[in-house]
């Protein structure tokens, strides 16, 4: 594209403090039925509408040097349009994740419309909108707060007509920049990038179940007590009618009234609200995951139990009627949780409540696998895995959508290998991939989470991006992709090996070396991971170190592969030397032999470095030493991948059993942690969901690029399973029957797809359509 051709920025006139919300508007006149196709983007943010009715937001969470544009293709008929935008820019009150530049809108429009529509040429317009302010929650002591500032819209000085394109105080855009202006080589403020995903979910809900009405008052709207004495049971009817868009509810003037609304799920959305009258009255919206028992800490108890607990909404925003009819109240970003609380407050005029709807917005990630079990318990604990791992999905991957809604690397390997289970779409994970390269500095670490306003390193998390890499590579291939990816590896593990010292050991490198929330370890950081020379990093660099060398191989350069091969034996020779302890038939977490854990256990297997004796005393202490410190829900993965290769079917399905008892505690989805936990919707705890494909029909990828595939069933007492996991070239069927002691296992593999059996000391060899094995 030349310069000429560049996208411009356009801006308002005066530089306005952040937070600012702004409209923009284009009138047209289209002389004969069109369609045409545009490219939008702002700083931070838009909403696109035509005509009055909004067709799009965005732009998809970026970077500045991969910042997002999106397409679209405007039907236009014959005759006069008018195109709006709202565009926002909250700089410190945005979630943490929301980077940016500077503040602006750009569109641009293909031949023949360019002239007539692309910002910078057609004649845009801008305004300031008033209304909006905005502020952050006050109850920060249940946990950092960094999903952004709630909202606040004022009915009386809010402009109602800009998004229609109507009202006064418009005036001429200014030019900002040309997106592309690459003279000398300077580069672009924002290097504008296609956005790779598809468009969010747009999905329609109610506002649920009403579950306590009351007239009570509140002194802080942030932390009301739910007390069964204040209760109106005679109103629940009227408001249920309302939550079921059935008939609207007027409260008199004066007034007041709480009411909970149970969504009966999980739900990511944008909360709509629509009143008329009421002048003065004001409407807050909160939003919880579940209400908690007292205000000293996390402790929640049942999560669908309300009554003698407090709703703490971090999320919450205020809405102040200005009398006028069928107003509309909604969010710039999307809210998240399970239990709504609204607070109405009337002056004196009363208020006609005309709706309370909800959209739902997240990543369109649906189940393509099928799985059926004779199990009661998992199969009740399946949909929270999906639920979670969906309310974890949007523009990127998210570690919880409620607290912080950043991608982080350890979260997103574990989601990205649960979408590749259940999925054939695997945008969301290439885009996570080429993110957190992104993120690289200059000691050739990768950023803990990316997009985010500040840097934070995670050591470990570091090493769990190549093994993202190493997935996608097996579950997905594209060389092509990899290839890109492969120089940001060398450079993670090329920082790793610099730090070894003269006894071949990697000492604690600097930064969080979180590996999990286990209660007894300070910050999640294992026995001298903080300083000294950690058992657990130092299995973890063993490990990657060999996913790095079939990395290479595969990409066709051995000499890198025998390198990192060397690494690997050399560090594995020396973890076995200093960390193994006989007596006990484990390594140690610390060079002192004080400290034991499974996650140190779980890495050395994994490593590929052990002998069939050393791995068979870890599977005996794994079964039987209770002294073990235990992991929690994040790495409880790598115990189950090791149980996988051990062949340890009772331990994983022992370990399961938090997994099973969230459905009866109340859980909607899979929570960060055992109890008290901070997030109730963790993505990283979808994980058993990969497992029941990967690990009890044992469906994995045999070779890069899953042109092969291995199945290894570990259906342990499982009497009947059967699944199908979605292969790029079809559906991989596997059915087990346990009848009498007689095991008998249908395989059906689609056109294209080799593979190997393994069970046991059977081995066989499949091609492609229906096989069976009995014994």
């Amino acid at each position: 594209m030349s310069t000429q051709q560049s996208p411009v920025w356009i801006r308002l006139p005066q530089c306005a403090e952040t937070p600012v919300v702004a409209a923009y508007r284009l009138h047209v006149h289209i002389e004969q039925d069109s369609v045409a196709r545009v490219r939008v983007s702002a700083d931070e943010r838009y909403e696109l509408w035509l005509d009055g009715h909004r067709i799009g937001r965005g732009p998809e969470r970026g970077v500045p040097d991969m910042w997002f544009y999106d397409m679209y293709d405007l039907s236009l008929r014959a005759g006069r349009h008018v195109l709006t935008a709202r565009v926002w820019r909250l700089k410190e009150l945005a979630p943490l994740a929301q980077m940016s530049v500077a503040p602006g809108f750009v569109l641009w429009a293909d031949a023949p419309f360019r002239h007539l529509l692309s910002t910078g040429i057609a004649q845009w317009e801008v305004k300031l909108l008033t209304g909006y302010s905005f502020f952050l929650p006050g109850a920060t002591s249940y946990s950092p707060w960094f999903s952004g500032a709630n909202q606040v819209i004022d009915g009386a000085s809010f402009d109602w007509e800009a998004l229609n394109g109507d009202g006064d105080g418009w005036e001429p855009a200014a030019h900002r920049m040309e997106g592309r202006a690459l003279l000398f080589g300077i580069q672009p403020e924002h290097a504008l990038t296609p956005g790779p995903l598809p468009a969010q979910c747009s999905i329609p809900r109610t506002a649920g179940i009403v579950r306590w009405v009351s007239a009570g008052a509140w002194e802080n709207p942030e932390i009301v007590a739910v007390l069964p004495d204040n209760r109106m049971d005679e109103e629940r009817d009227h408001w249920q009618a309302l939550a079921a868009g059935q008939a609207p509810f007027i409260l008199p003037p004066h007034e007041r009234r709480q009411v909970i609304f149970d969504l009966t799920d999980y739900v990511c959305a944008y909360p709509q609200i629509v009143v008329s009258g009421g002048s003065g009255s004001v409407l807050t919206i909160g939003w919880a995951e579940a209400l908690f028992w007292d205000l000293k800490g996390q402790r929640k108890e049942r999560r669908d139990q309300i009554e003698d607990r407090y709703f703490v909404s971090l999320m919450r925003d205020v809405f102040r009627s200005d009398g006028g009819a069928e107003r509309v109240f909604t969010t710039l970003w999307w809210r998240a949780g399970r239990y709504l609380h609204l607070l109405v407050e009337t002056a004196d005029e009363p208020l006609t409540i005309e709706s309370f709807t909800l959209t739902e917005t997240r990543y369109p990630l649906e189940m393509e696998s099928r799985l059926t079990l004779d199990d009661e318990r998992l199969s009740r604990a399946l949909p929270l895995m999906v639920r979670a791992l969906q309310m974890c999905s949007h523009e990127t991957y998210l570690d919880c959508p409620y607290y912080e809604q950043m991608m982080y690397v350890g979260d997103a390997r574990l989601e990205a290998l649960t979408t590749y289970a259940i999925s054939r779409d695997d945008r969301l994970a290439r885009k996570a991939l080429m993110l957190f390269d992104h993120s690289r500095q200059a000691s050739g670490m990768v950023l803990a989470r990316f997009p985010c306003c500040d840097r934070q390193i995670i050591p470990p998390f570091a090493l769990w991006w190549v093994a993202m890499i190493h997935d996608y590579a097996m579950w997905r291939g594209d060389q092509a992709f990899i290839a890109g990816l492969l120089p940001g590896m060398r450079a993670v593990l090329d920082g790793f090996l610099r730090l070894i010292d003269s006894d071949g050991l990697l000492p604690s490198p600097s930064g969080w070396n979180f590996v999990d929330w286990v209660p007894a370890w300070r910050h999640g950081v294992p026995p001298d991971g903080d300083r000294g020379v950690s058992g657990v990093l130092n299995w973890h660099l063993a490990y990657t170190l060999r996913l790095a060398a079939e990395l290479e191989q595969w990409a066709g350069e051995a000499e890198l592969a025998q390198r990192y091969e060397r690494h690997r034996t050399r560090l594995a020779a020396r973890l076995i030397a200093c960390f193994w302890n006989d007596a006990r038939g484990l390594f140690a977490d610390d060079l002192e032999h004080t400290s034991f854990s499974e996650h140190t256990q779980a890495l050395a297997v994994l490593s590929g470095a052990l002998d069939p004796q050393q791995q068979q005393r870890i599977a005996e202490r794994l079964r039987n030493d209770r002294h073990l410190t235990r992991t929690t829900i994040f790495f409880t993965h790598y115990l189950f991948e090791a149980y996988y290769i051990l062949g340890m079917a009772d331990a994983f399905f022992e370990r399961l059993d938090v997994w099973l008892s969230l459905p009866d505690e109340g859980f909607k989805t899979t929570p960060e942690q055992p109890e008290p936990t901070r997030s109730d919707c963790h993505g990283w705890g979808a994980h058993p969901l990969y497992h029941c494909f990967a690990t009890i029909l044992g469906i994995r990828p045999a070779s890069f690029g899953f042109d092969h595939v291995v199945i290894a069933p570990m259906p342990g007492h499982l009497s009947a399973v059967s699944g199908a996991l979605a292969h790029p070239r079809g559906m991989i069927d596997v059915t087990i029957t346990q009848i009498n002691g007689r095991m008998t296992i249908d395989i059906n593999l689609p056109e294209g797809l080799t593979g190997t059996f393994r069970y046991g000391h059977v081995v066989q060899e499949l091609t492609a359509g229906a096989h069976r094995w009995c014994a």
